[in-house]
């Protein structure tokens, strides 16, 4: 199940959160450990709405049930790839979990610093922080987080238009109701992996 994709965002504010616990001694040191359980979170916010514009968007809401249900969203802008890479791209060999460098196949061109990916049959989403040639059609993609499960050889990747699966972050959703007669509304979202 997709979220709406009309009416369009007005902005979308894109977190991405880690887990680090951090203790510091009385002399000033530091050390700092990161847990696992990387996640984006947004926030969206759509221009005023006439209530007609509006309904599609409160009756998914709706059916939600809260945080209860989870759903795909194609976030504009950042799930379009940066780069004019072609073809089917797939992971080269079998990765690990908490891998970082994975080796993939199968496209034209490069991906871009920036781009988010999802491999088949996972749900996280990951971003590309440095790519590499290796030979032929094979490049080395860097991204973050580290892998959450294993990937196989052949895997298939979205790198162009890549829905980030998610819940709504509160069980409590509301919207304004403007004298102007138009309907104004923000919504939260909380990756599921």
């Amino acid at each position: 199940m997709s979220y709406p994709a009309t009416p369009s965002f007005a902005t979308v504010n894109l977190s991405s959160q880690n887990k680090t616990l951090i203790s510091e001694a009385i002399s000033g040191k530091i050390q700092a450990r990161q847990i696992s359980g990387h996640k984006w979170t947004f926030t969206a916010s759509y221009p005023p709405m006439t209530r007609a514009e509006f309904a599609p968007v409160l009756a998914f809401i709706m059916q939600q049930r809260g945080m209860l249900n989870t759903f795909d969203v194609y976030i504009p802008i950042v799930n379009d790839s940066l780069s004019s890479a072609t073809g089917t791209l797939r992971a080269n060999g079998a990765h690990s979990a908490g891998d970082t460098t994975i080796t993939v196949d199968g496209i034209t061109g490069r991906l871009e610093v920036g781009d988010l990916i999802r491999f088949s049959g996972h749900t996280k989403v990951y971003m590309v922080v440095a790519e590499s040639y290796l030979s032929g059609n094979t490049i080395g993609v860097t991204i973050e987080p580290p892998l959450v499960e294993d990937v196989v050889d052949d895997d298939s990747i979205l790198y162009n238009n890549v829905p980030m699966r998610v819940r709504l972050a509160n069980d409590v959703q509301e919207f304004s109701l403007r004298t102007d007669s138009l309907v104004a509304y923000e919504v939260d979202f909380i990756e599921v992996i």
